[in-house]
């Protein structure tokens, strides 16, 4: 059996220092520990902020306007339907942006893209 020093030093042998080196290796350690991945790809929901102020009032809003969405397909016949139908676009639009904004929220996803200000957000 050789020691370290005589593998040191032959032209075609691979020194042991380069035959351990983290290059080489097809397995490289996690930046992350495999502990705290958790849910679909590392997604979470943030209980703190659904449960504190903003998180309360963007559900409520996510929640009237689902409920005025679905009033105003109640109505069946109007004469002007200009208000109605601009009533129903807001109502619809706000509904989406509020509820993807939610969601973003709620599930840490905003800390993924850092480009955007989230405090004007």
């Amino acid at each position: 059996m050789r020691n370290g020093d005589d593998l040191e030093g032959f032209d075609g042998e691979a020194s042991s220092a380069s035959m351990i080196s983290a290059a080489s290796s097809p397995y490289q350690p996690t930046t992350e520990p495999v502990s705290q991945r958790r849910g679909l790809g590392g997604l979470r929901c943030d209980l703190d902020y659904l449960r504190g102020t903003l998180g309360r009032m963007k559900l409520a809003e996510v929640l009237l306007a689902l409920t005025a969405f679905i009033c105003i397909e109640t109505i069946m016949e109007c004469s002007p339907c200009e208000g109605l139908y601009f009533f129903e676009f807001v109502s619809c639009s706000a509904l989406v942006v509020t509820g993807a904004l939610l969601l973003l929220f709620s599930l840490n996803l905003h800390t993924r893209i850092p480009q955007i200000n989230w405090n004007l957000t």
